[in-house]
Parts: structure tokens; C-alpha cells; sequence
């Protein structure tokens, strides 16, 4: 019974995450913003005002695609955002612009983040296979190496949630001071974030708890040996 709550609690929770923010961004998609400004002139407005003009602004298809490329220095933003002049809108153009400030500013958690990647990828990957060798085979080493893969994909979404709330605490910052939203309108624009951030939060929270069960299970295999 203890491993199936567990289970359904793995299942639930990034659903739960997902619903939330997918539910506010379509409820304050459709609020428009009393500036009247797209999330693409919203982004190059802050972007301008903080002197990253090298920082070009690309529509990118599909829905919540929204993203900074730090390769390219481009914020990439949905159709919808590009062209809307949503407060849902405004909220991600910000966020995002957020990462580009702190790429310029080279943040801490951003540099550690980037550099975590290569070693997070093979993590996510070969941790499946090792830990699952090791228990077809009853070998705690395998699962041992499963362990160590599986913490350094750990460390990333852990890395990653200071990153996210940093840009998000930016775009308020940014969006507040340079007038792009109204007082009146700072709780819904808060709300988007503080729901794109849930999914973070609840990424890094299964991968924790996955984490935790296989420490467990290897440590209960030495114990039995």
C-alpha cells in the first residue's frame, strides 16, 4: 500500500503542477494588458532599457515554447505571446528576459546550471538502465552507479529552481518599474509565475523522492548481504 500512494503520488504531482499552470495561463491569456504592448515589445522594451541590445527577439511555434537561448542570446517566445498583448503574455516575456539579464550578469546558479547540463543529460538517461541491471542482476553496484547518475540529474532540477525564481522575481521587478503593467494587475501577473514555477518545484520534488527510493533500496540490499 506504501509503494502504491508512493506511485500515485509521483504520477499526481507534476499532473497537478501541469494543470495549474496550464489552467492560469489560459485563464490570463485572455486578460489583456492595460498597456496594450505584445509580449515581443514587452521583451525588447526591458531588454533595451537594461542595455542588452544584442538580445534578439524570435517568434517560436507551438504553445508555452517560450525559452532563452544563451548560445544564440535569443528569446524565443510563442505565437501567442509573440504577437499577444495578453497579461499571461507579458508575464512570460519577462520571465524570459529575465534569463538573458542573467546571463549578461553571468548569475551564479545560471553558470552552474549550464555547466551541469552534459553531466545531468547522461545522468537522466543511464540511470534507468544501471539501477534497473542492478536489481535484475542483485547487483548493489550497478545501482550504486544508478544512484550517482541520478543525483547529478538531481542537482540540475535543484540548480534550476533558483534560476527560475530569480528570472521570475526579475519580470516582476521589470514589468512593474518600466510600466508595462498597472498596480491592479500585479497579482494576476504574479500568479502566472508563481504557477509556471509550481512545475519546477514538482519536477525537482519526484526527482528527489526517486532519489530517496533507491538510496533506500541500495542501502537495504548491503543490509541483507
Amino acid at each position: 500500500m506504501g509503494f502504491l500512494i508512493y506511485f500515485i503520488l509521483l504520477l499526481i504531482i507534476p499532473i497537478w503542477a501541469q494543470m495549474r499552470v496550464k489552467g492560469a495561463y489560459k485563464k490570463y491569456s485572455q486578460v489583456h494588458a492595460s498597456s496594450g504592448m505584445t509580449g515581443a515589445q514587452v521583451a525588447r522594451k526591458i531588454l533595451d532599457e537594461n542595455g542588452l541590445y544584442d538580445v534578439r527577439i524570435e517568434e517560436t511555434q507551438g504553445v508555452l515554447t517560450d525559452h532563452y537561448d544563451p548560445r544564440s542570446k535569443v528569446v524565443r517566445l510563442s505565437t501567442d505571446n509573440y504577437h499577444g498583448t495578453s497579461v499571461a503574455g507579458a508575464a512570460v516575456a519577462a520571465h524570459e528576459v529575465g534569463h538573458a539579464m542573467q546571463d549578461a550578469e553571468d548569475y551564479a546558479f545560471l553558470r552552474i546550471r549550464h555547466s551541469l547540463v552534459p553531466v545531468a543529460s547522461f545522468g537522466s538517461n543511464a540511470s534507468f538502465f544501471l539501477i534497473l541491471a542492478g536489481i535484475l542482476m542483485g547487483a548493489s553496484g550497478f545501482i550504486l552507479l544508478g544512484i550517482i547518475a541520478m543525483a547529478a540529474a538531481v542537482l540540475f532540477q535543484l540548480v534550476t529552481l533558483p534560476v527560475e525564481f530569480n528570472a521570475s522575481s526579475r519580470a516582476m521587478e521589470q514589468i512593474v518599474s518600466s510600466g508595462v503593467i498597472r498596480n491592479d494587475e500585479e497579482r494576476d501577473t504574479r500568479k502566472v509565475l508563481n504557477a509556471a514555477a509550481l512545475t519546477y518545484v514538482a519536477g525537482a520534488l519526484v526527482a528527489l523522492l526517486e532519489l530517496v527510493r533507491f538510496i533506500l533500496m541500495y542501502l537495504g540490499m548491503n543490509n541483507e548481504e
